[in-house]
């Protein structure tokens, strides 16, 4: 299986991210892409959306980015991350484009965007700077 196949597999197989609704959107060498069309459950009690739901999202779209520049059996975690939100966000669909700012053989540093989407109406909601560790197998 390719980096590019895994990648789409793991969207698909990932139980939280799965459960949250993610789709993986766009996907190259450096970045990634994703959506989340949003469901009341996601949102707080005033009607945003949940911070835990748009880091999920800047975290895994980062993580798979940092993925697409893997060696055959590595894989990434998060080793650190630092969130911005922005404003509240409200609106039907988020969206998410992370690159990766640094690639490394044992560290990676990427960089992403969310964005919220209502009636045409885009505003960027959260900005995330994460640092990838790469694992290697055995």
């Amino acid at each position: 299986m390719d980096i590019d196949e895994s990648l789409r597999s793991v969207f698909r197989s990932a139980p939280f991210i799965a459960h949250l609704g993610i789709e993986l959107e766009n996907l190259g060498p450096g970045f990634c892409e994703a959506s989340l069309a949003l469901q009341p459950w996601q949102l707080q009690q005033t009607k945003v959306v949940h911070a835990g739901v748009i880091a999920t999202l800047a975290d895994h779209c980062a993580g798979a980015a940092a993925s697409t520049d893997l060696q055959a059996g590595e894989h990434v975690v998060t080793a650190e991350y630092k969130i911005n939100l922005l404003r509240g966000a409200r609106g039907e669909t988020l969206r998410c484009r992370a690159e990766v700012l640094k690639p490394g053989r044992r560290l990676a540093v990427v960089e992403a965007q969310v964005w919220a989407e209502e009636g045409g109406r885009v505003e960027l909601v959260a900005k995330l700077n994460a640092t990838m560790a790469v694992v290697s197998p055995g």
